[in-house]
């Protein structure tokens, strides 16, 4: 299953195969850093606004696809609050990959991250910076890299397919 997180709010993107699309819907709460999706709850946000089951869907995806603005070389707003609710897709433990200390993965699945940044201009700056940002968040959920796109416009997004 593909999860795509977007910043869209109006979203006319081909999508092949099976997927679960979060969008601004609803109000989001910010992550509280309370920690319950890891011990009182686990896997689910203990926040019940509609977007306390994403690291659930992210356990359950096998390609992550965020769709955002560029922001300085980052998610916007809205996709990074997503992302960290779904803090429950590691679990508390830590491990040692690559030399480094990370948490370890809650799932079986191994998650393949793509970005598509939109934004007019997006810096070269920007770009490497994004590049570098997901491959530390494929790196912190212990998946791969996909593809970083980036685009002038959300318009020239309805020309790809996911």
């Amino acid at each position: 299953m593909k999860l795509i997180i977007t910043d869209l709010t109006q979203f006319h993107i081909p999508i092949e195969g099976e997927y679960k699309l979060i969008h601004p819907r609803e109000s989001i709460h910010h992550c509280v850093g309370c920690f319950g999706c890891w011990v009182k709850t686990p896997g689910v946000c203990v926040i019940h606004d509609g977007y306390e089951n994403t690291g659930f869907d992210m356990g359950c995806c096998q390609d992550l696809i965020l769709i955002s603005q560029c922001c300085y070389g980052s998610v916007s707003p809205f996709v990074k609050m997503v992302q960290d609710r779904a803090i429950s897709y590691i679990h508390p433990d830590f491990v040692l990959r690559k030399g480094e200390m990370h948490h370890k993965r809650r799932y079986k699945n191994v998650i393949s991250l793509s970005a598509h940044f939109y934004g007019d201009p997006i810096t070269d700056r920007e770009k490497e910076t994004a590049r570098k940002l997901i491959a530390a968040n494929a790196d912190n959920y212990d998946g791969q890299v996909g593809q970083v796109c980036f685009y002038r416009s959300a318009k020239e997004l309805e020309g790809i397919t996911l």
